[in-house]
């Protein structure tokens, strides 16, 4: 990299290639890298390099490098690890450190500029990390200089925190695409979910010709459960059966909570039955919540034999299980059979 001072024509293309690589940089490496590489070619510097603060981590992480080997950036980030090193001093008290030393070599001879990156966040300074610029030979930090790292700085700090919003929104609505599907107490499918995959696979299977089974489960004597140790006893029953209707099903089954002390099961194919039973056990085999032995009684019904839609499959299944239920505890009963 050449040691020459680039002209301003120069430095102004870098700074636009820079601003355009954070408005439409596809992942944060990719924009960091091409950032630093034309802003360390527009300050005339043979190396460049990004330590990003990480939540995990007490140190910091050397994000991106130009102008080092693989060897010397592996020994500049263990040097930087060091907390009276320049870069830790920089990330620490959010100052820029002008200086001579080694860059990946342990040894002197570059001169050094390490700047921290920072945002304003509600009023407050967030600092993120720092981007260090090495020159070789008899280099100056002149004031033209000093601008161009404080600019690079803040666009490097731009990306990062571009990023980090990028990535908060994401989760954010990944979290909110979660809570209106799931059941908040058992973290299982809701009702309105489980209403739109019912349809969606009794819309496939009459396409096909092939069975849906759903299963409908009520957990025995939980409204007694309620009463005797109050809604943290019954809330702990059906968190503790809701795990084990999560286990016992398909990766292809849905189940949700459908009710107070209600689950249902989408299960396609004909197997219904035999994941409803597996349910079963699976309860049957818990040992006491809150002191209480638990159990569950299920009703399954299968379309196309017990009804063609949604509603008349749901009603059968709940017709099984009336007939489950006057059966005892932890029962299970078939819709055609039940209706025979």
């Amino acid at each position: 990299m050449s040691t020459d001072r680039p002209d301003a024509q120069r430095q102004l293309a870098a700074l636009t290639d820079a601003a355009a690589a954070i408005a439409r940089g596809a992942t944060l490496d990719a924009t960091l890298d091409a950032i630093l590489s034309g802003l360390a070619a527009a300050v005339g510097a043979r190396a460049a390099s990004v330590f990003l603060r990480d939540p995990d981590r007490p140190e910091l992480l050397l994000t991106s490098v130009v102008g080092l080997d693989e060897a010397a950036a592996a020994t500049f980030a263990a040097e930087a690890a060091d907390p009276t090193h320049p870069v830790a001093i920089a990330a620490r008290h959010v100052t820029a450190v002008f200086g001579r030393r080694g860059v990946g070599t342990g040894g002197a001879g570059a001169v050094v500029a390490d700047v921290p990156l920072v945002v304003t966040r509600d009023g407050a300074d967030l600092p993120l990390g720092v981007v260090s610029f090495a020159w070789a030979g008899p280099h100056e930090v002149d004031e033209a200089d000093e601008r161009l790292v404080r600019a690079a700085a803040d666009l490097l700090a731009a990306a990062v925190d571009r990023a980090h919003l990028v990535s908060l929104v994401g989760e954010r609505s990944e979290w909110f695409e979660r809570v209106a599907h799931t059941d908040a107490l058992t973290g299982l499918a809701n009702r309105r979910t489980f209403d739109r995959v019912l349809e969606l696979e009794l819309a496939r299977a009459g396409r096909q010709g092939g069975d849906v089974s759903v299963a409908v489960f009520d957990i025995d004597g939980l409204g007694a459960a309620n009463q005797a140790g109050g809604h943290e006893v019954g809330d702990d029953i059906l968190r503790t059966v809701a795990a084990v209707v999560a286990e016992s099903v398909r990766l292809v089954d849905t189940v949700a909570r459908y009710g107070g002390d209600e689950f249902v099961l989408v299960a396609p194919g004909s197997a219904g039955l035999a994941v409803a039973q597996r349910v079963l056990e699976g309860v049957a085999g818990l040992a006491p919540v809150q002191g209480r032995v638990v159990s569950v009684s299920a009703g399954v019904a299968r379309f196309p034999a017990d009804g063609t839609t949604a509603e008349e499959l749901l009603a059968a299944a709940d017709a099984a299980l009336a007939v489950a239920r006057a059966r005892g505890a932890g029962s299970i009963a078939e819709a055609g059979v039940a209706a025979g």
